[in-house]
């Protein structure tokens, strides 16, 4: 269905109406996918606080919960002490201690608290480690974004750019189709007038159907043509062949008919006597069998 110039310009019009357009509301599909990507974590504690999470607010976190294991580590210490002690000096019979069993454990105190220190650099390496780890990542996922971000702009720049050119054009259409539609007015008026030949005025398929029946109509004839030129070799020589063998017998026609007027012109003369007529009826008999036995290729 044709439209109008008018409902062109009233959906142009609408297509031009302000939209609202921000970096963020672009970014939004993306940073949607990415937080669908990542997955959601399965412990319940601070969910929320490491969702949304920043170096900041995890480097606070860490710092709590170092303080607060202290905490708990030394009152763990203290509670055990005192109920060891408690039930020494309960006990019955009471547990003495002398002072090389002190030493002992002393010892193994000290090679415990080597290990424990050994185990205490070995995590703050690893935290360490964590934290730039973390760093890095967090440094490639803001180029990340940042990339994604500009392309997006750049990619709705040119589609915002190919927007406006395409509008541009088809502003330009109504004017265009008005003026052609009025060159076609004037050409069908200033035109010659119709032919009464029927096959100048056809459509353009009945006229494509009819150049298709006349090719097929030519190179049929083509093919009769080849064909006769084929067989006009052996025809010709049958013509010459038959020609050949007519002008013998043309002669004695010819000489025959001479005889004869001859003849018919002494016996109309009275010229000559009975001998002379039979002497010529001989001849002319004469060559009458020759002639007949030369047709018929009789020999004797």
């Amino acid at each position: 269905m044709e439209q109008e110039p008018a409902d062109v310009q009233i959906a142009l019009s609408r297509l031009q109406q302000p939209q609202e357009l921000s970096i963020i509301k672009l970014s939004e599909p993306l940073l949607a996918e990415l937080a669908t990507g990542e997955g959601k974590r399965q412990s319940d504690v601070s969910a929320d606080a490491y969702e949304n999470a920043t170096p900041s607010s995890l480097e606070a976190d860490l710092l709590h919960y170092k303080e607060l294991f202290s905490k708990l580590r030394f009152s763990y210490l203290e509670q055990v002490t005192k109920e060891k002690f408690l039930r020494a000096i309960v006990g019955d019979p009471p547990l003495m201690v002398e002072h090389q069993e002190n030493v002992e454990l002393e010892a193994q105190l000290a090679e415990v608290k080597a290990s424990l220190k050994a185990q205490k650099v070995e995590v703050a390496d690893m935290v360490a480690e964590l934290e730039r780890s973390g760093r890095d990542l967090t440094r490639r996922m803001t180029r990340s974004i940042l990339g994604t971000t500009t392309s997006l702009t750049k990619l709705a720049y040119l589609g915002y750019r190919k927007i406006q050119l395409q509008t541009a054009q088809l502003e330009s259409l109504p004017d265009q189709i008005s003026d052609l539609q009025a060159t076609i007015t004037v050409l069908q008026n200033s035109q010659a007038p119709l032919s009464t030949n029927p096959s100048l005025s056809m459509s353009l398929p009945a006229t494509l159907s009819l150049l298709r029946s006349r090719e097929e109509e030519l190179a049929h004839l083509n093919h009769q043509l080849a064909t006769f030129q084929s067989t006009l070799p052996r025809k010709t020589r049958e013509l010459d062949r038959l020609e050949a063998e007519l002008k013998p017998l043309e002669i004695q026609k010819l000489g025959s008919t001479a005889a004869a007027k001859e003849a018919r012109r002494r016996k109309e003369d009275g010229v000559g006597g009975v001998g002379d007529d039979l002497e010529e009826r001989g001849r002319w008999w004469r060559g009458v069998e020759g002639g007949l036995k030369a047709a018929l290729g009789v020999e004797g």
